[in-house]
């Protein structure tokens, strides 16, 4: 069984970098449209036949059965703890990969992810990892063969961190640079960035539009 796992933080504090421009509610649209998004890119791409969200927030977990996906629904134990707590709760083999997808991407395109899963075939069998690296310096996604192969180090400058995990376990990486999965959106430039790309994302891009951005001024009223 091949899985993706997208880790979501609990709506009360998602997309804190944007509250200077959007209202709080706005915001926790932002971030279920995001996942709508991403959920529907995963399901779409042929190498992966399940899709699970590990979260601690409710409204989440409702949003992610509603489209399909499995639900890792309980207490935040941070983000790479739930990462690397999720392979146990699907009963993942332990030789089965797993592909971790941040969930700030939701420009994200079925075709480019499938592109990861070629590229880590194209690596010696054995333990291997392909990593989408974010341009802020993070990881976008992380496909792990077998899924503990690699510790999970998201955060800050998390491309850094995994590229020198693997070095020192000796597990070879493939740096795959996508355009889809490039830009996570955290701050207003990423936004503008988002919707230049002009594909992708349609619940995003719709959410936007009602939301009149980058006209919409902050505190005003909220999301219809």
């Amino acid at each position: 069984m091949t899985v993706a796992v997208v880790p979501v933080k609990s709506l009360a504090s998602s997309k804190s970098r944007l509250l200077p421009e959007l209202p709080r509610d706005a915001l926790q649209a932002l971030s279920l449209a995001m996942l709508e998004d991403l959920i529907r890119a995963l399901q779409a791409t042929p190498a992966i036949e399940t899709v699970a969200v590990a979260t601690p927030d409710d409204r989440v977990a409702e949003h992610t059965r509603s489209l399909g996906a499995e639900a890792l629904h309980g207490p935040d134990p941070g983000l790479n703890a739930a990462i690397d707590a999720a392979p146990g709760k699907l009963g993942l083999v332990d030789d089965a990969p797993l592909l971790i997808v941040l969930g700030d991407v939701p420009g994200a395109r079925p075709n480019e992810l499938q592109q990861l899963f070629e590229a880590l075939d194209a690596l010696a069998p054995g333990p291997a990892a392909v990593l989408a690296p974010s341009r802020d310096g993070g990881t976008s996604a992380l496909l792990r063969r077998p899924h503990r192969a690699l510790p999970s180090c998201f955060g800050p400058q998390s491309a850094t961190k995994h590229r020198e995990a693997a070095q020192e376990l000796g597990v070879p990486l493939r740096e795959l640079p996508l355009d889809s999965l490039a830009i996570d959106l955290d701050r207003a430039e990423d936004l503008e960035s988002f919707l230049a790309l002009g594909e992708g994302g349609d619940s995003t891009r719709q959410l936007l539009k009602r939301l009149d951005w980058p006209g919409r001024a902050p505190n005003s009223p909220k999301v219809p």
